[in-house]
């Protein structure tokens, strides 16, 4: 991975782009829609190198932790302080999210209750079969990267037989919340830098339609500066030759058609639902859900817990803005201030990828 980090050569692509843009009669705004774009972008001190070629980069929606609602926060909370000899597995910064009733990390558990970390969905069914007699639920959030392991997971149970054993699922579509961004038209993007770890899953098809619908350019990037600024020269060479499309800048681990595998897994377990997403509200077939075959998994159906969305954030705070590119993280008013990563008060603060978080560990006190 060196080469893709060689100064050198993140100068000669910092040169050609400049070429690029002077031919632009102004700026152009492009959406890096991963987190781990975003966390690339600032850690290599590339924000503000852009900015000064023409190219202003903006945080997407794609941070999972952050996007997730409060109310299935809230219902993870209640689920743990409410049921006894219950356990409840997630990762870990899932359970730092604040909410109305406070945190996983903070909440009291009940009798014999206890939250646990897990740094996969399998641990949680290791917990499932080393306590029979408690119900555990692992509460699983993610993207199209991680969501056929949970699913995977879900599968291993029901053929086990492991009936103490679900899933409080909140597993998102990336496409979807692109369309509602692009449509809501609160900012002009001129660009998408799409997520290579997502696209390795679902490979370059389900971002055509942002290309052939709305004229938009794109590109899938790795996560090396090297990778994302060959993806930005695809989407600035699409704007020259007026030519929208889907560029794959990332053939070496992504294939046009995704992963079949993993497609196959999601196919046969899950089915779409319209989903809250915060700072986007309810959007068309966005989430995940298990079918019919599986509902005995799902910890939303099984402990009737009735989840609606859309109370938004906390006051005050302002991820859901940051999520949908409309401001930045220092426009918020508690951003480095009520709001840091030793005292979180919204989402975007929390993940490691979260917008908040990248902004106040790599830019804090620039100009």
């Amino acid at each position: 991975m060196q080469e893709f980090r060689d100064k050198r050569v993140i100068q000669a692509l910092l040169a050609e782009l400049e070429k690029k843009t002077r031919a632009l009669p102004s700026s152009i705004r492009i959406m890096e829609v991963c987190g781990t774009h975003t966390m690339t972008v600032h850690r290599y001190g590339l924000k503000k190198l852009l900015e000064n070629i023409g190219v202003e980069m903006i945080s997407g929606p794609g941070c999972p932790v952050c996007i997730t609602p409060n109310e299935i926060h809230e219902a993870a909370i209640e689920l743990v302080t409410k049921k006894k000899n219950f356990i409840l597995t997630t990762f870990g910064d899932m359970t730092r999210v604040p909410s109305r009733k406070g945190s996983l990390q903070t909440a009291v558990p009940a009798s014999g209750s206890v939250v646990k970390i897990v740094y996969s969905p399998e641990e949680s069914l290791e917990q499932a079969r080393s306590n029979p007699e408690k119900n555990v639920v692992f509460f699983g959030v993610g993207f199209e990267t991680t969501i056929p392991t949970i699913a995977l997971t879900v599968r291993e149970a029901f053929f086990e037989g492991l009936t103490n054993f679900s899933i409080l699922s909140a597993l998102w579509l990336i496409p979807p919340p692109l369309k509602a961004i692009v449509e809501a038209k609160e900012i002009a993007i001129d660009g998408f830098l799409y997520p290579g770890h997502v696209s390795t899953i679902i490979g370059e098809k389900p971002y055509q339609f942002i290309a052939e619908d709305y004229g938009i350019p794109g590109a899938i990037a790795g996560f090396e500066p090297s990778d994302m600024l060959l993806g930005l020269s695809s989407i600035l060479d699409q704007i020259h030759q007026g030519k929208a499309m889907v560029s794959n800048e990332y053939s070496r681990v992504v294939r046009p058609t995704g992963n079949p595998k993993a497609l196959a897994v999601m196919e046969e377990m899950l089915e779409t639902k319209d989903a809250y997403w915060r700072g986007l509200g309810l959007i068309p077939l966005s989430g995940l859900k298990l079918k019919k075959k599986y509902s005995n998994y799902d910890a939303e159906s099984k402990f009737n817990l009735n989840i609606k969305g859309g109370s938004g954030d906390l006051p005050g705070c302002r991820c859901g803005e940051v999520l949908q590119g409309v401001i930045s993280p220092p426009q918020c008013s508690l951003f480095a201030k009520k709001c840091n990563p030793n005292s979180p008060y919204g989402p975007c603060m929390v993940s490691f990828e979260g917008a908040c978080f990248v902004h106040y560990k790599y830019n804090r006190g620039l100009k």
